[in-house]
């Protein structure tokens, strides 16, 4: 029998101290996500909001930006009662980018958040059963759809009036808070509600007697029993039924149940939905893969919140999210009769990441945190230029061909630097014009190689006789990886044909990404081409300076550490910078001077760390210039390192090799075959 701490009475008391909360699903998801940090980002030339909870956790959401706002609006709605309480929220979108991912995540999040006290679901049971003679040996009884013990108190009575009496004599609620509390009433699921009467007429209606039987328990969170959050994955046409979400009857109870109109013959935990009904996930994978009389199950389940058995209902309280790829949404859109569903659902349409620095961290997920070694069991080293040459061909191959904007242009704009020209308003509306076209795939990031097919060239890699031969997983070779998954996996010739030339594109950048590390390493320094850079940037700010001396002194202070610091302007060096850069007259010289300055006041106000490393042609202007000045040409420093007969050059090999090896993170194979791949002429831009 139930105790003190356990009985409805003290339950109701701690609904009304705020010691226990009485919400739905929609309001427990909007709480947890709303309670935390909120910060504002400009994403694709566009403000918007960044929820932190998705941002915490050695493994979180990356980007998603459109797709989160989207469903913390969607959730934040039915929270308020708005028409979104009626709908599903439906992510639909290519596979490997992130859909299941991010409700894995939520869910998780969710169990983390109920786990706190003050938050945690309670549900009832009911006790000596036994005694009323037509259960058999059956003694207790828990609420099937893990109904909250506030729905029973709002159902003790069958008069409401009764009911609401009772709230506010017995418990102390006002008359305001039990208005707020009916907002969200629902009646007792059938088998509560008759095992209740039943209870009722054994002790002639005393209501003090009748909560004896009544004992409150917390609702389990064990992820593995599928309660509060819960997954239904779609299975094949001959194994899957309606039982398998709504449950069914068991024999095993009506060997003990005497009355056959007793609905708790029905075992509904059998289902996926009722162990979620208390205010939980559930989450249906693939469900247009389903087979059309599970997906109308759905409707009536997402329309009215109800599950029915044989005229029976259970009340449910469930926040329901799904996914679904493009091919099976498109294929269901087709058949016109299916529309009522599509009506309940709120769709979003989930696109891939397209910011290659935050696919830095994406391919993290995919290469893996764990020291990763040969087949022999030794260390297998990274090269610090692989997460960068990976990064960059996935999210290539992800943008659309657009005539305003070149690939590039368009990479370096959706991670938010500088494309020349080129502003991030040009691509806000190529953005915009993409995702007027009615067929999805056509829109922005909607098409590309997505995670897995990343995953699938890391393994690729990894399997290789080279990497292992190496003991080094050497940035080129991800192309090749790649270039055998295009040509693998990928089916349509168009899209075949666009991500192969991508790849080019994406080793052309790696290309310009070696001459940098050659450079600093040649330096024997790791920030070299940085250094030189902003030297090229403060001279043209210093150029037109007042304090300018004969001696072309310029003293100024530095935005990154506040102190005050002299350089010499070298306007031949200016010079040779801005040829390379193509720049013949003085008028187009000084527009791109001005260009230069006007960036910097905007970047350096917001990050005084920034660097102009992120626009490439000045990064290769400099570099050229450097090359040139210091050892004749790259060409050269190619020849020099080609041709290592004389002790000279061997000399000069070594020390690179040295520095890459000490302070530019390569190891012995990676060090040699980039200085190999910088020594011929492959992937010139």
């Amino acid at each position: 029998m139930a105790t003190t701490n356990n009985t409805l009475k003290h339950h109701l008391a701690c609904v009304k101290d705020g010691s226990r909360i009485f919400e739905n699903a929609f309001q427990g998801v909007a709480r947890m996500i709303l309670d935390q940090p909120i910060e504002k980002v400009v994403v694709n030339g566009k403000t918007t909001y960044d929820f932190k909870i998705f941002r915490e956790g050695k493994k979180h959401v990356i980007g998603m930006y459109d797709e989160i706002n989207s469903f913390v609006s969607y959730v934040k709605d039915a929270a308020e009662g708005g028409s979104s309480k009626e709908m599903a929220y439906v992510l639909v979108g290519e596979p490997g980018n992130g859909k299941t991912f991010f409700v894995d995540f939520l869910s998780g999040r969710f169990r983390n958040f109920l786990a706190k006290d003050g938050n945690r679901k309670y549900t009832f049971r009911f006790n000596g059963l036994d005694k009323l003679g037509s259960y058999g040996k059956i003694a207790a009884i828990e609420s099937q759809t893990y109904e909250d013990p506030m729905i029973l108190g709002m159902n003790l009575h069958e008069d409401q009036g009764a009911n609401k009496d009772y709230l506010a004599k017995q418990i102390g609620f006002s008359e305001n808070e039990i208005e707020v509390l009916y907002e969200d009433y629902r009646p007792m699921g059938a088998c509560s509600g008759y095992i209740w009467n039943d209870i009722r007429n054994h002790t002639g209606g005393k209501l003090p007697e009748m909560l004896k039987y009544v004992e409150i328990i917390p609702v389990p969170l064990t992820e593995s029993l599928g309660t509060v959050t819960g997954k239904y994955p779609a299975k094949d046409k001959i194994t899957s039924s309606a039982v398998d979400l709504l449950g069914e009857e068991s024999i095993q109870r009506l060997l003990h149940i005497t009355d056959t109109n007793n609905p708790y013959r029905f075992d509904l935990r059998r289902g996926a939905l009722a162990r979620v009904a208390g205010g939980g996930i559930h989450f249906s994978d693939e469900i247009f893969k389903n087979k059309k009389d599970l997906v109308q199950v759905y409707l009536g389940v997402i329309q009215n919140r109800n599950i029915e058995i044989d005229g029976f209902k259970w009340p449910i309280d469930s926040l329901i999210i799904a996914t679904s790829n493009n091919s099976e949404f498109n294929r269901f859109l087709s058949e016109k009769e299916e529309a009522p569903i599509v009506d309940r659902c709120r769709i979003s349409y989930v696109s891939h990441n397209t910011n290659y620095k935050m696919q830095q961290e994406l391919t993290m997920y995919a290469v893996g945190n764990e020291t990763k070694t040969t087949i022999n069991k030794e260390y297998l080293h990274l090269d610090p230029n692989l997460n960068y040459a990976s990064s960059v061909a996935v999210v290539l191959t992800r943008l659309p061909r657009s005539e305003k904007l070149t690939s590039v242009e368009t990479m370096k704009l959706a991670a938010g630097e500088v494309a020349g020209e080129k502003s991030i308003k040009t691509l806000a509306e190529v953005i915009d014009t993409l995702n007027q076209d009615p067929d999805i795939t056509k829109r922005f990031g909607q098409k590309g190689l997505g995670q897995r097919n990343l995953g699938r060239a890391v393994q690729l890699m990894v399997e290789s006789s080279e990497t292992n031969e190496g003991r080094c997983m050497f940035a080129y070779d991800i192309y090749r990886a790649l270039e055998r998954i295009v040509l693998d996996y990928v089916t349509d010739a168009n899209d075949r044909a666009k991500y192969l030339e991508d790849l080019k594109v994406a080793k052309g950048l790696y290309r310009e990404r070696v001459m940098t590390e050659m450079f600093n390493a040649y330096m024997d320094e790791p920030q070299a081409i940085r250094k030189d850079v902003m030297n090229y940037v403060n001279m043209i700010i210093g150029i037109d300076a007042e304090n300018l001396g004969p001696d072309k002194m310029w003293k100024y202070k530095d935005p990154q550490t506040g102190d005050l610091k002299a350089l010499k302007v070298d306007e031949r060096y200016i010079k040779s910078v801005e040829e390379r850069l193509g720049l013949k007259t003085e008028e187009q010289r000084e527009s791109f001077r001005t260009s230069i300055r006007k960036i910097y006041g905007q970047k350096i106000s917001v990050d005084p760390n920034y660097d102009f490393m992120d626009n490439l042609e000045l990064v290769k202007a400099v570099t050229d210039v450097r090359l040139k000045s210091d050892i004749a040409g790259a060409g050269s420093l190619i020849g020099a390192l080609a041709n290592r007969t004389n002790e000279e050059n061997q000399k000069l090999y070594d020390r690179m090799v040295d520095t890459m090896l000490n302070k530019l993170n390569y190891c012995q194979t990676c060090a040699q075959k980039t200085i190999e791949y910088f020594c011929t002429q492959e992937d010139e831009n």
